[in-house]
């Protein structure tokens, strides 16, 4: 907790107020030992998180299931490997189980397709460039992981992937050594890479570079300290974005970012990005590991006339952290350390407590400190959402195996960020979906069926997509405000709302979306429906 939040706490107490224990939200441990320590991870729509970790690790602390061994002779460390490096955790069971992962996906990439399959690109070693797949199944199915016969053009070690308007194509940007990009599957049989000079522009602090979809069909993509907007179709850029200041933001450094919700009021047509946080200039170099974060974060919109970046400052210092969009409209920022920059033992002073930035708040009024957690989520970190709108924190192993001495021992339990909205005092007026379509196409206006104690505002439905969470960036991670007309009573406690799907594949690419009904800013539980074209 902060110093300035716990003097208020103590404040209260002395006058006699007591503050609510769940007013800055509440954490618990959901698991004790998830097996692995989680790099990658991304929910599917049947609830389930899909975690992996480095399959070049030696011995996790799960082994694979009904015997099976994973005989890998390009493996560095167990050519002969009976341990699970991804498991599938089931949040309604608060179980896992091991999943079957071949080549090696050690700072890979990945987002899912329209029709709820997981592509997973790139990696290390013998899995730089593998493509794998995982098609999502409900708890009676024994869904694994894929190896496929389609290879990636080059190598793929840190790049970002983003799932395009077509619904069944990604782009996959940047990586280790690669200033281009290209498309999965391809467009064409003999289709290679596509050169980026920006990217060898903003080199060693390009990776896992930060790629927005915009209204108007470009990327936005932010890399280091710069942004371009790059029409993908004809290979050109059509925009240079002026330097955020302060400093780099990009793995290593290791800020976030994320593109704010597209909002129906809007039109969808406006966007503006948040990008928090990341190491201090130089801290990569020797001697230099221990220097503080930045606090700053820079706010744009891209398709301004001529758009500036507006800074803002965070309650902390914070590298390593995620940013992940809630049903409220709010961006919690999440995870990281105070010092140091991403890599094995190369932070230090983990912070327990996150943030939330309320946008369209006055200024000097968007940052609020939230909760203390009693587990420190540092390098190879996730933080994702969940269908009850709490946030599943897994991971943290800041050595080069798993060491469950010292002061951040590699972290195998998985816990869950409660945000205040989940409070009990809330419970009625949290609305729950009762009916609701399983399918929606663009424009169309569909009707939900709800149940809620106390009507007391407008009813609104936020969309969020399904990203793919690893190295302090959720790849595809996107939120959508939908308009909604007036809550029609039915009976007692049960309501009807028509709602207003998205205009267009640019704005909600064809995709499964875990959509939520909010009431004064506090979602109820999240139901999933699929956007087709």
């Amino acid at each position: 907790m902060s110093s300035l939040i716990l003097a208020l706490v103590l404040t209260l107490q002395c006058m006699g107020l007591v503050l609510a224990q769940d007013a800055l939200g509440t954490w618990s441990i959901v698991l004790g030992n998830a097996g692995i320590s989680t790099m990658h991870a991304a929910v599917t729509r049947f609830d389930t998180c899909i975690m992996l970790d480095r399959t070049n690790i030696g011995p996790t602390g799960r082994m694979l299931e009904n015997g099976r061994c994973r005989d890998q002779p390009q493996e560095a460390i167990l050519k002969h490997d009976c341990y699970a490096h991804s498991v599938m955790y089931r949040p309604d069971l608060k179980t896992v189980r091991s999943l079957f992962i071949f080549t090696d996906t050690w700072c890979s990439s990945g987002q899912f397709f329209s029709d709820g399959t997981l592509w997973q690109t790139g990696g290390d070693a013998e899995g730089a460039r593998r493509i794998r797949t995982f098609t999502p199944c409900d708890a009676s199915g024994d869904c694994d992981w894929v190896e496929t016969t389609t290879n990636l053009t080059v190598r793929r070690w840190y790049a970002t992937n983003h799932l395009l308007p077509e619904g069944n194509r990604q782009i996959v940007i940047g990586g280790s050594g690669q200033n281009s990009y290209e498309f999965v599957p391809k467009r064409t049989p003999t289709e290679g890479v596509f050169p980026l000079q920006f990217l060898a522009d903003n080199c060693c602090q390009s990776l896992y570079p930060f790629v927005f979809l915009l209204p108007n069909g470009e990327l936005f993509i932010f890399t280091n300290m710069n942004a371009i907007r790059l029409n993908y179709i004809t290979n050109t850029v059509t925009k240079t974005y002026p330097t955020l200041p302060d400093n780099p933001r990009n793995y290593p450094s290791a800020g976030s970012g994320v593109l704010l919700p597209l909002m129906w009021q809007d039109g969808f047509t406006k966007a503006e990005i948040l990008i928090c946080g990341g190491a201090a200039v130089n801290a990569s170099t020797k001697n230099q590991v221990n220097r503080l974060a930045s606090k700053s974060c820079g706010r744009i919109n891209p398709l301004a006339d001529a758009p500036v970046w507006f800074m803002e400052t965070m309650p902390i210092e914070r590298v390593m952290g995620d940013m992940v969009l809630l049903p409220s409209g709010d961006v919690l920022i999440i995870n990281g350390a105070r010092n140091g920059f991403s890599g094995w033992e190369k932070a230090t002073n983990a912070v327990l407590f996150p943030v939330s930035y309320a946008p369209y708040n006055k200024v000097g009024t968007r940052f609020t400190s939230l909760q203390n957690s009693t587990i420190p989520r540092m390098y190879h970190s996730t933080a994702n959402l969940l269908a009850d709108s709490k946030v599943l924190c897994a991971g943290s192993n800041t050595h080069q195996f798993y060491t469950y001495t010292g002061a951040y021992p590699t972290e195998l339990r998985l816990d869950v960020f409660s945000p205040p909205y989940t409070r009990s005092s809330f419970t009625n007026i949290r609305p729950g979906f009762i009916k609701w379509p399983a399918v929606i196409s663009y424009n169309q206006v569909f009707s939900v069926q709800f149940g809620v104690k106390a009507l007391t505002g407008t009813i609104g439905v936020m969309q969020h997509s399904a990203p793919f969470a690893t190295h302090s960036f959720s790849q595809g991670q996107r939120q959508l405000q939908l308009r909604t007309g007036p809550a029609v009573l039915v009976s007692g406690t049960v309501y009807t709302v028509d709602v207003t799907a998205a205009p267009n594949a640019i704005v909600a690419p064809p995709a499964y979306y875990l959509f939520f009904l909010v009431q004064r800013g506090k979602p109820g539980t999240g139901k999933w429906i699929q956007q087709t074209l």
